[in-house]
């Protein structure tokens, strides 16, 4: 059995959560989910389907806005994108997001860039996906120190947009609505129902035995190490040759998957 890297069952998942959508956007640092991206309209394409937009911020090929983030937020406001990835310093179990600093504000004992336009994408963008690859008590904690972006609005707050998944290195949740909170959906594989309640710093409901996270198949593998990667390459070479040095460290080393 061929050996997967952890980072790309991290962007066969994107590219699951993606299905369906016509226009995805991907920030300037987000090499995962842009590569999730492209894997999933490389897909589509294969079987003869046109596959969805994908507008990435700061790159040449695979960007059709001239004027920066002025356009992306005029077409997420007209409802003509889809999908859209946050991350944060900080996330917790109603699905906020910190991108401002720890501590009580403004005297923050650690600051990160800012928010930037994340509150406003948040709440227009129908499909927002938090990423954060760090699975760890201090990333994922019970309540943010600073709102960046609310995961729930008011009731009688008019609102299209919210989080529908949280990814991370160790496993995928699900947002409920319904319940203003996460439910556990799979573990990567390494992981267990007990390493993830450890790592997380908020609580979550699971199944009694939650799934494994799908693995892709060798055909799917083919195209991401392929095409994928040289599309990826054209915005994030130095990741793009991150994965294939550590790819060809994996295939000459023992296997060890039964």
């Amino acid at each position: 059995m061929t050996e997967v890297h952890p980072r790309e069952v991290l962007i066969c998942t994107i590219a699951r959560l993606l299905d369906g959508v016509r226009h995805v956007a991907v920030g300037a640092s987000s090499p995962i989910p842009a590569a999730g991206a492209m894997l999933l309209r490389a897909l589509q394409q294969a079987v003869g389907a046109a596959g969805p937009r994908i507008s990435i911020l700061g790159s040449v090929e695979h960007n059709f806005f001239t004027n920066g983030s002025a356009e992306l937020f005029d077409c997420a406001g007209q409802g003509r994108i889809d999908a859209f990835f946050l991350g944060g310093g900080q996330i917790d179990g109603r699905g906020n997001v910190n991108l401002v600093g720890t501590g009580d504000y403004p005297q923050s004992q650690v600051r990160w860039p800012g928010s930037f336009g994340s509150a406003y994408l948040y709440y227009v963008v129908p499909r927002v996906i938090l990423f954060r690859e760090e699975h760890t008590p201090r990333a994922l904690v019970e309540k943010v120190d600073f709102i960046s972006a609310p995961g729930v609005s008011d009731d009688g707050v008019f609102r299209s947009g919210g989080p529908i998944a949280l990814l991370t290195s160790k496993a995928l949740f699900r947002f409920d609505k319904t319940r203003r909170g996460f439910e556990l959906q799979s573990i990567h594989p390494g992981y267990d129902l007990t390493a993830i309640k450890d790592a997380t710093g908020f609580q979550f409901t699971h199944d009694s035995q939650p799934e494994q996270t799908a693995l892709p198949d060798r055909q799917t593998l083919d195209l991401l190490r392929g095409r994928v990667f040289d599309e990826v390459a054209e915005t994030y070479p130095d990741f793009a040759a991150q994965m294939r040095r550590e790819l060809r460290e994996i295939e000459r080393a023992p296997s060890h998957v039964s």
